[in-house]
């Protein structure tokens, strides 16, 4: 589903640093993997996950989704396949204050013209049925709890039914219980649902999760 072939990404902070984030890494990722990438801070994990959701662009090698080289496509292409293909569940929920729960759900379905807006709607209740918060879908992210927060954030990543779900250290502002809770939650997705599941994290409690895991230090798979 997605593979790296020798990807690297080097950062020039100033005129006389360069950072080279990525080395040459090497990754497959098969439909419906459960993937954990552990490291410490510092060690690339933030950067790799910034290429596998197409957030930026290598500094050299091929990324493939289903084959398909990706590498070269232009931002509106690769905005369009990103929207369609990947969900992003963040660390700081990244919710909109303004907006409420379940209008933050709807929030990526504003770029894309898949079903009607009922049935959008629709989909976006059910979710929030499922996590257990369609009580809260009409009031804001601050009146919600962490782990409820995350709950909506994990909703809007499902919205538009993506194949992969990419987990950046979901549980890092969390308490350990309910952190272990939104862990269950992910891992019935992909149970459930068959989702690629690709997370984060420096905790290998969290790793533990995961079906695969793979070590990055210093820019390199170990």
């Amino acid at each position: 589903m997605i593979k790296l072939v020798g990807v690297s990404k080097t950062y020039k902070p100033s005129k006389d640093v360069v950072v080279n984030a990525l080395k040459s890494i090497n990754l497959e990722i098969q439909k419906n993997d459960f993937l954990a990438i552990l490291g410490s801070s510092g060690s690339g994990k933030s950067t790799l996950l910034y290429q596998l959701g197409l957030l930026e662009k290598p500094s050299s090698g091929k990324i493939f989704i289903n084959e398909k080289d990706v590498s070269n496509l232009n931002d509106a292409e690769v905005s369009y396949l990103r929207n369609q293909t990947i969900g992003f569940i963040f660390q700081q929920f990244n919710l909109i204050l303004k907006l409420s729960v379940l209008d933050n759900v709807l929030l990526p379905t504003a770029y894309t013209k898949n079903g009607t807006t009922r049935e959008r709607v629709a989909f976006a209740k059910k979710l929030l049925t499922d996590f257990g918060i369609l009580e809260k879908a009409h009031a804001r992210p601050n009146q919600l709890s962490g782990g409820q927060q995350q709950r909506v954030a994990i909703a809007r990543a499902l919205i538009n039914e993506p194949d992969i779900i990419i987990a950046d250290e979901p549980t890092g502002n969390l308490d350990s219980k309910t952190g272990l809770q939104i862990m269950d939650l992910i891992k019935t997705i992909h149970e459930k649902d068959k989702k690629t599941i690709i997370l984060v994290t420096h905790d290998q409690q969290i790793a533990s999760y995961a079906h695969k895991v793979i070590r990055l230090q210093d820019g390199v798979l170990v």
